[in-house]
């Protein structure tokens, strides 16, 4: 009995513990279309030597319909993720009724916190969108182009460039409104981020010749935001392995995810240095029904190989994996909704 009693005592202590320790930094890393068989095939892929998913601190599961859709498309779940809040499909920051949610990058803006945002596709895109505008529909790039550029970001990586000539109607006028706004545009990589605010538009929509981007574009954003002493949160999105599952491309999914592997190596490096970070690994929902099927139907014999088989060119309706490194990672459990993900997050940064 006093056995049972010293194990529960400690696992609370050890819980009070964890909760008293202050989470001053977020790195939330969303694989637009990753399910569960994304991870899994790159474990096979890597002969099941251990994969930054297996050195996760903790894992849970999350829940990814709309209010009005049991397959979600990117800005209902990205409006959950980033707000707490579910919405309809197609709706960004925004209730059906019309209100607008607040993004944990305006809570962390308005706790004095830096925020930032690295994608592979255009920054106004759905997931990354979700984070800072208010929009009815997510196609609505001038509206949303406008809305990034009335943000509180401090820095954003990614593309874009084509929907700011298309709002402000060429490249001279675009270029002028972005810098009104407090933005220095950079376009590439390597440029001096230095300046207060940062808009790194790289391609005019998707960035191209992605190898080893988004470590490199994730790196270069901790940099500009660990200067804030009172922390930062930074949404980082591995956006086309959703592109290779609608295609039904494994060779092309696999690519993307080793990219987005990487720069969540880059976070779990910083969250080990630094023990105040948390680190957040998910999706917005599993693209193409992926299935990995034996090659050889008879399992009395030994295994020929295994094949990589798609359900769907869409989305599917399946549950999608939570991977958490660091500081607060064990707040996070079981199966959720990912509205309540998101709620979690924001109540970390109280």
């Amino acid at each position: 009995m006093k056995r049972i009693l010293l194990i529960a005592f400690t696992t609370f202590a050890t819980l009070t513990a964890v909760e008293a320790q202050e989470v001053k930094n977020i790195i939330f890393l969303i694989g637009d279309g990753m399910g569960l068989a994304s991870a899994s095939m790159m474990q096979l892929e890597n002969n099941y030597e251990p994969t930054i998913f297996d050195l996760a601190d903790n894992i849970a599961l999350q829940k990814t319909y709309s209010l009005d859709n049991r397959v979600t498309d990117s800005a209902a779940s990205g409006t959950a993720l980033a707000s707490g809040f579910k919405t309809n499909n197609t709706m960004l920051g925004q209730l059906p009724d019309g209100t607008n949610t607040e993004s944990l990058m305006e809570l962390a803006a308005d706790k004095g916190k830096a925020t930032g945002l690295v994608v592979t596709t255009y920054l106004q895109h759905a997931t990354p969108g979700a984070f800072y505008a208010h929009v009815p529909s997510r196609h609505e790039y001038a509206t949303i182009s406008e809305q990034l550029l009335a943000s509180d970001i401090d820095i954003a990586i990614g593309g874009g460039m084509a929907f700011f000539k298309e709002r402000y109607n060429n490249r001279k006028k675009a270029t002028k409104a972005i810098t009104e706004s407090g933005f220095t545009l950079v376009e590439n990589l390597d440029a001096d981020m230095s300046g207060e605010r940062i808009l790194a538009l790289l391609a005019d929509k998707e960035i191209e010749n992605r190898t080893g981007y988004l470590a490199k574009a994730t790196t270069a954003a901790i940099e500009h935001l660990g200067n804030n002493d009172n922390g930062f949160v930074l949404m980082v999105e591995g956006s086309l392995i959703d592109g290779m599952g609608h295609g039904n491309d494994a060779k092309g999914q696999q690519g993307e995810m080793r990219d987005f592997m990487e720069a969540i190596e880059v976070a779990v490096a910083y969250a080990r240095e630094h023990t105040d970070t948390l680190v957040v690994v998910t999706a917005d929902h599993e693209t193409g029904g992926l299935a990995i099927i034996s090659g050889n139907a008879d399992f009395n014999l030994s295994e020929q190989g295994v094949e990589y088989k798609w359900a769907t060119g869409g989305h599917s309706g399946v549950m999608v994996p939570i991977y958490l490194y660091g500081t607060g990672a064990e707040l996070i459990n079981g199966v959720m909704e990912n509205a309540d993900l998101g709620k979690r997050l924001k109540e970390l940064i109280q």
